[in-house]
């Protein structure tokens, strides 16, 4: 599952991956789960000086990734993260990916549990072009950031920034920082609230961390 595979146009995808590079810390340690190509990767190894690896479950992904001198691995996120230990990364990010997991929850547990925080981008199924189409078109959409057909998307668990937020509430996670992106790519103002994300925000991207144990 690959973050490139679900953004048809590249200034898409460089709107999030700048915005998502902007969230981390210089020098920190950093894993890109569904990296793709490592894309993001190497913004961050070249702007934010970062210990940058990733897993991609795309052979052809991991050998452009490795070919750009990133440390990138084949793995799947719904069986591989269980396999890394607690507090081993600052952030581990899932750009453009959860709704291609099997077990999101399990998936999202998995980043706050070996990370100090997760980022988390999404393209938002409850954006009014996409209500647009279901109620009038009376078909699965196609937008520029869900671009698939139905029946060759890898897409298995679309959801909504409203349906985000209620996972988060679910385990018990912490929203650090939230952010939408409009159609435009340009950002919607936080302060507006939340049925209006959902209606008009595009992407969401969120950095969470654990909550009380």
């Amino acid at each position: 599952m690959s973050n490139a595979a679900f953004l048809s146009e590249p200034h898409q995808s460089r709107v999030d991956l700048m915005l998502i590079s902007g969230m981390i810390e210089p020098g920190s340690r950093v894993l890109d789960v569904g990296c793709g190509e490592g894309e993001l990767l190497k913004l961050l190894a070249d702007g934010r000086n970062v210990d940058a690896r990733g897993i991609e479950i795309s052979r052809e992904g991991v050998a452009k990734a490795v070919a750009k001198g990133l440390a990138v691995i084949q793995g799947d996120a719904d069986t591989d993260l269980a396999d890394y230990p607690d507090d081993v990364f600052d952030y581990v990010i899932l750009s453009q990916t959860i709704q291609a997991t099997r077990n999101p929850r399990q998936v999202l547990e998995h980043m706050l549990r070996i990370g100090r925080r997760a980022i988390v981008s999404f393209p938002n199924f409850g954006h009014w072009r996409i209500r647009s189409q279901l109620m009038f078109g009376g078909h699965m959409p196609l937008t520029e950031t869900l671009s698939y057909s139905w029946w060759n998307t890898p897409n298995i668990h679309f959801c909504t920034i409203r349906d985000f937020v209620g996972l988060v509430d679910t385990i018990g996670a912490i929203q650090e920082r939230a952010s939408a992106l409009d159609s435009n790519g340009r950002l919607i103002r936080f302060r507006l609230p939340w049925w209006f994300w959902n209606l008009f925000g595009e992407q969401a991207v969120f950095v969470l961390k654990r909550g009380r144990e």
